[in-house]
């Protein structure tokens, strides 16, 4: 196991307590979310089980690290009526197996960043897509945030808005709505990621966060369209 995959693990143990924060992200992709669903990047399914509780047709969770067998543990302790598939692969080798039946939803939630050729990867989702399908993208903002965390986690980059929709739009999307997440994390990210140099991300750090700042932001940002953020939203439609 590398040094990445540890604190990958490490990060992914952190955010499962930032429950406030993936349903945020949830509300925000709800009226896009069809009947057949493909997570990529399910990690260890704290947001999967999120997805499970919308009871879609299907839902298809695509992880190829070494967190797959807890992965595998956590959503078999999920009562659901949904048709749920797992599979140990990156989504583009795993893209032949959607040929028969097409899904009309591809979730990338704080994936997009690790993968080394992001447009060719948003390219084999738009071919993979049902038409009219979405791709819904929620990715660390802004390079000049960009640290030793990020790179301990495997981030190969943080993204601006514009550039991250002419990828969509390059690969063959519409974009339906974009915009950036968490205006008030951009500061305390700053500070501690860019000027102090930590290299760490504590559970603790994040309950506190989530269970107060968390609810305060969402209220604001559903008022005010804000000019920056730690993170951008991205719905994009598959072109006719």
């Amino acid at each position: 196991m590398t040094e990445t995959s540890i604190y990958v693990g490490k990060d992914l143990e952190a955010m499962s307590f930032a429950v406030n924060y993936h349903r945020w992200i949830l509300e925000e992709f709800r009226p896009y979310i069809g009947k057949r669903v493909v997570e990529v990047g399910a990690g260890t399914g704290n947001f999967s089980a999120l997805l499970l509780a919308e009871k879609p047709k299907s839902l298809t969770l695509v992880e190829p690290s070494e967190m797959f067998e807890r992965l595998e543990k956590n959503i078999s302790k999920i009562k659901t009526e949904t048709g749920v598939e797992l599979i140990n692969s990156t989504f583009r080798n795993a893209a032949e197996k959607f040929r028969a039946n097409a899904p009309d939803t591809i979730l990338y939630v704080n994936v997009l960043e690790h993968v080394d050729d992001d447009s060719g990867e948003l390219s084999v989702v738009a071919r993979v897509l049902t038409p009219g399908g979405h791709c819904l993208i929620f990715v660390p903002a802004l390079q000049a945030l960009y640290g030793k965390f990020d790179r301990k986690v495997g981030h190969l980059r943080r993204y601006g808005k514009k550039e991250l929709e002419q990828k969509c739009i390059s690969a063959g999307f519409d974009i339906v709505r974009s915009r950036y997440f968490d205006f008030a994390g951009v500061l305390p990210w700053f500070i501690k990621y860019r000027i102090l140099r930590s290299e760490e991300l504590g559970s603790s750090a994040v309950t506190m966060y989530d269970r107060f700042a968390v609810p305060a932001v969402k209220r604001f940002e559903s008022l005010v369209n804000v000019p920056l953020g730690k993170n951008i939203l991205v719905v994009a439609r598959k072109q006719a």
